[in-house]
């Protein structure tokens, strides 16, 4: 197990590497003048040569590829020769808009993101695979028709139609929750658990309807196949007990496709949920990329698509290290 956690995590270095060399070419190479985009509203020629000059553009490619990565594994100093500025670490450049630490940023926008993604990956998760065991337990039942019947309403509607819904159903006509507020970024914080939970059931049911509406239908045709097998009418024939029949031989056998899609829905939310941040107005990491990206705040934009990146890398390590634990057979591949 070991061996295999160390391959594990020696391949998630090296990606994360050859995605961060990846994502800075694009943005050295893409439409955009850093240059331009860091000296304000009032450019000459002479402004952005300065600010080239600053942002050590002026240096060849790799070199400024590798003072970039050593932003990760320590200080470096950023800005024009002169006028200096120590960036602490982890150190991913300064705003071209508010000259603001990037990694402050993200710090500030971290905690939005958790309280979506952690929320919604809860309610999802329990509601798509208990509805899903449901169902399958019920097959060609009403239960079983009425749950696959929802499933497929919910699967075909986006988050932006849920989303405004919610909001004009019940915030601007019932009253009955509150929008959304920037005040309330954990549930440790003074406003407590229940107004935290409050403050983000909206955007956590919009992500869950269509999510759960897909891990009923995994959760329910994986489960019906898996009631089928050998092993399942061996342990009937046995006479153990139903419940211990369906949870702990057919429930484990069949919920290791569940950890693979849990894992990697959970690093992309992890990574910025883009329209429901947009739509509750929530300040986390996809709101703040896409005003970034508008903007041209490079640096900010090329931090978040890296955290993002993380995310869902080491979303898919978790993954492979959850199935090395249910299956010991994955090990030696």
């Amino acid at each position: 197990m070991l061996s295999f956690l160390v391959r594990r995590v020696t391949g998630l270095i090296l990606l994360l590497l050859v995605v961060s060399f990846v994502t800075f070419t694009l943005f050295q190479i893409g439409p955009a003048d850093p240059a331009a985009a860091a000296c304000g509203q009032e450019c000459t020629p002479d402004r952005i040569e300065q600010a080239r000059i600053a942002l050590g553009m002026d240096k060849p490619f790799l070199e400024q590829y590798l003072i970039y990565l050593s932003g990760f594994f320590g200080s470096r100093m950023v800005g024009a020769p002169g006028a200096e500025q120590l960036c602490t670490w982890p150190c991913l450049g300064k705003s071209f808009q508010t000259n603001e630490n990037v990694t402050d940023i993200l710090a500030r926008a971290l905690p939005y993101t958790l309280s979506i993604a952690v929320g919604a990956v809860v309610l999802w998760t329990v509601v798509g695979v208990g509805l899903g065991l449901l169902a399958a337990l019920r097959k060609g039942r009403a239960t079983d028709k009425i749950i696959v019947g929802a499933a497929s309403i919910g699967v075909s509607l986006p988050v932006p139609v849920t989303g405004l819904l919610l909001l004009l159903i019940f915030v601007s006509t019932l009253h009955v929750l509150p929008f959304t507020s920037n005040q309330i970024t954990s549930p440790f914080g003074s406003a407590g658990p229940a107004a935290w939970m409050l403050n983000y059931l909206l955007p956590w049911v919009a992500l869950a309807i269509l999510f759960s509406a897909q891990y009923i239908r995994i959760t329910r045709n994986n489960m019906i196949e898996t009631f089928g097998e050998d092993f399942m009418r061996t342990a009937r024939a046995k006479g153990l007990a139903p419940q211990r029949i369906v949870f702990h031989h057919g429930v484990r056998a069949g919920i290791t496709p569940i950890v693979t899609m849990l894992g990697l829905d959970l690093g992309g939310l992890l990574g910025g949920a883009v329209l429901t941040e947009q739509i509750f107005s929530v300040p986390g990491l996809g709101f703040t990329a896409v005003h970034a990206a508008i903007a041209g705040d490079l640096p900010v934009t090329m931090a978040i698509t890296m955290l993002a990146a993380f995310f869902i890398i080491t979303a898919n390590v978790v993954v492979d290290l959850a199935y090395a634990g249910i299956d010991p057979r994955v090990r030696v591949n």
